[in-house]
């Protein structure tokens, strides 16, 4: 369950001394919205998204001169003027639970994933992230099922629940415990 074996690796990378449009380009063909930006030995500087891109281009509201002047300047504009540089990033090591975590706390759709010294590995996304669960959960195999069961707490419940599949030659892969609330019972899964 750790990143490594779920990221996306050799991640396509831009120059902070590339323009906008480059960027651009780049994002609309491969149709991913976070591009790392690095130096030439591949250490990461910066991110640029979609939305950092969106913000810098025009209004779709400005005509004429205001937009020829507007259109020039983005494209005459270089990452390093609007790439994010503080930005959060995991290790190989780290694990899903880890990047569910920091996805959630901060907010943001893919985190790059860095050796020691910043170098750029992989990126690993929210799509990224869903599709490893999937897996986990058995949610892709063929002729998996998903059955809920009500928890009242009973101690040793999840040792008579598999002892009761395999006794009727029902094959398990995974079992989920979620505890009970204030207002209901948990549920095995």
């Amino acid at each position: 369950m750790y990143i490594s074996e779920y990221m996306t690796t050799n991640p396509i990378t831009i120059s902070s001394d590339a323009y906008l449009p480059e960027a651009r380009e780049i994002m609309s063909t491969y149709k991913f919205r976070h591009l790392p930006v690095v130096d030439d030995a591949g250490v990461l500087l910066g991110i640029v998204t979609d939305r950092d891109l969106r913000s810098a281009y025009p209004s779709s509201v400005a005509t004429g001169d205001q937009l020829a002047i507007s259109q020039k300047q983005v494209e005459q504009t270089r990452l390093s003027e609007i790439m994010v540089t503080d930005y959060a990033f995991i290790s190989p090591m780290d694990t899903l639970d880890d990047s569910l975590l920091l996805l959630d706390r901060i907010r943001v759709g893919a985190l790059p994933v860095l050796d020691q010294n910043k170098k750029i590995l992989g990126m690993f996304s929210i799509r990224d992230l869903t599709s490893a669960y999937k897996k986990l959960f058995g949610m892709s195999e063929k002729g998996s099922v998903l059955i809920a069961i009500e928890d009242e707490g009973r101690v040793n419940c999840m040792s008579s629940i598999i002892v009761l599949l395999e006794e009727q030659g029902i094959p398990v892969t995974r079992l989920i415990r979620i505890p009970g609330t204030e207002e209901g019972n948990g549920r095995i899964y």
